[in-house]
């Protein structure tokens, strides 16, 4: 066949497949583009039996909003004419027609997909007279919202999933009220709008953020049934947007006798901190992203302060003023640690080296013997990881896992394992290494270097607890939680 009779069969083809879809009356890809009169669509809904009430409004004037285009925002779900629309997309099938919610303007999960956060006991001190607890069918006070890092797939924590702490209801703030005020042993103290932070050079790292009691013993992750989430659940993995704080130290002329930084949010009791200034000169950020998008009520809009490694309360929500300083005082919840010699460490702020294998974990089943893919993460308040071992004997060898990049300094790091179960019991854990040359210590190191005997080690609620953590897999797959077994 010539070239020309073959190509003359495709344009017959094609041309025969336009009139087919005319046929049909469906239009051809060239009438429906931008010139189209929106009237001759079924689709079309007239701006005056647009259902109001379902329109968008403006946060500040109550007006409603209407995009670049002057068309009118609206969330059309449950209104009549979304009604009629799912009726006629199930003519198409079964799986079709069955969105509840419109998520044109702000998407939504697969109904399929139910991974949620866990509430934490805060304990009777966080339960005082006069703070008021919104309503909970979990049987302890829900103080903490872990995040579910057994359900989590790669590095970044979903913003929606990402761990929170609060001392109460989170509040409303108005961003075109809020500002940052930076002074004390400053050459040129600053107030900064919104505008004006945004209007400042940038920046856009993947960092952890977590609360020193992150890995706690003693709780959660003593129980049989803890799973990863349990375990980690107050540790997350974001991509935070921001001004350095190296930016606006150069802006107002840090002093030299400087030593110091108070930083602090509206409610100073609970929200106020002493950090040291190599911190604000290091990588510390004012961010109001995260993971592409504003800082979410609850992770501290419309700023926060983010010290990357450093320990979770440090990076103040709803920040308000940094006081620059040469004295120390010694402000709310410091952390102190007491040993049973009576030593006291104070300002241990930087986070350790620690990791968690994923899959399988705590609350998974294997439901076949031969190869699985052992896989996790690791992360490190000092730096980068730069090794994880992981092992499938209880501890007896180690071998070299995968790092899967990019590494980021102190960030979740991903690892992978190849490994072929037999079917047999088995006890697996990681330990890892970060660029200091830090290691995760086995149960009875980390008891050594607290002053306490294993047994006392076991029963203690210690913070920074980084010990490896294993899951033990039975002969029936069920993957179990096997705390101080490595």
């Amino acid at each position: 066949m010539s070239s020309k009779e073959s190509s003359r069969r495709v344009f017959l083809k094609h041309g025969a497949t336009l009139a087919a879809m005319t046929a049909a009356g469906i239009k051809a890809a060239s009438g429906q583009g931008f010139g189209e009169d929106p009237k001759l669509r079924t689709d079309y809904v007239p701006e005056d039996r647009v259902p109001k009430d379902h329109v968008w409004r403006d946060p500040w004037t109550g007006e409603m909003m209407r995009d670049e285009e002057g068309n009118l925002v609206v969330d059309w779900t449950g209104t009549p004419q979304w009604e009629r629309y799912r009726k006629n997309a199930q003519e198409m099938g079964k799986k079709y027609g069955t969105l509840e919610v419109d998520s044109r303007l702000y998407g939504v999960r697969s109904r399929y997909v139910k991974t949620f956060r866990r509430g934490l006991d805060g304990g009777s001190a966080f339960g005082y007279s006069g703070t008021p607890t919104a309503p909970s069918s979990n049987k302890t006070y829900f103080f903490s919202l872990l995040s579910p890092m057994d359900s989590q797939l790669g590095v970044i924590t979903p913003s929606g999933l990402h761990f929170a702490d609060e001392h109460a209801e989170v509040p409303e703030i108005d961003p075109r009220e809020h500002r940052l005020t930076i002074f004390g042993m400053v050459d040129r103290p600053i107030t900064l709008t919104m505008d004006e932070l945004m209007d400042m050079p940038s920046v856009s790292r993947i960092h952890t953020l977590e609360c020193n009691t992150n890995g706690v013993t003693g709780g959660l992750r003593n129980l049989p049934w803890a799973t990863a989430g349990h375990a980690f659940g107050e540790g997350s993995c974001s991509e935070w947007t921001g001004v350095l704080m190296s930016t606006l130290l150069d802006a107002v002329g840090v002093k030299k006798e400087a030593k110091w930084f108070y930083a602090s949010a509206g409610d100073e009791y609970n929200q106020t901190w002493a950090i040291p200034v190599w911190k604000a000169m290091d990588d510390a950020m004012i961010a109001y992203g995260q993971n592409g998008e504003p800082l979410r009520p609850e992770q501290g809009f419309p700023i926060r302060l983010l010290c990357p490694g450093f320990q979770g309360t440090t990076n103040i929500k709803r920040i308000r003023r940094i006081k620059f300083t040469d004295d120390l005082t010694l402000f709310h919840r410091m952390y102190e640690e007491v040993r049973p010699s009576g030593k006291v460490t104070w300002f241990r702020l930087e986070m350790p080296p620690q990791s968690c294998i994923l899959r399988p974990s705590g609350g998974q089943q294997l439901t076949r013997r031969g190869f699985h893919e052992i896989r996790g993460v690791a992360w490190s308040g000092a730096g980068k990881i730069t090794r994880v071992e992981v092992t499938v004997d209880g501890g007896k060898t180690w071998k070299d896992a995968v790092i899967q990049g990019p590494v980021n300094s102190k960030a979740h790091t991903r690892f992978a394992y190849p490994w072929t179960w037999n079917g047999q019991d088995a006890i697996i854990a990681s330990r890892c290494t970060d660029e200091k040359g830090s290691t995760q210590p086995s149960t009875a190191e980390a008891a050594n270097s607290r002053d306490l005997d294993l047994a006392t080690f076991k029963t203690r609620n210690l913070s920074r607890n980084n010990i490896a953590q294993p899951w033990r897999i039975g002969r029936d797959g069920k993957v179990i939680n096997a705390i101080f077994s490595v």
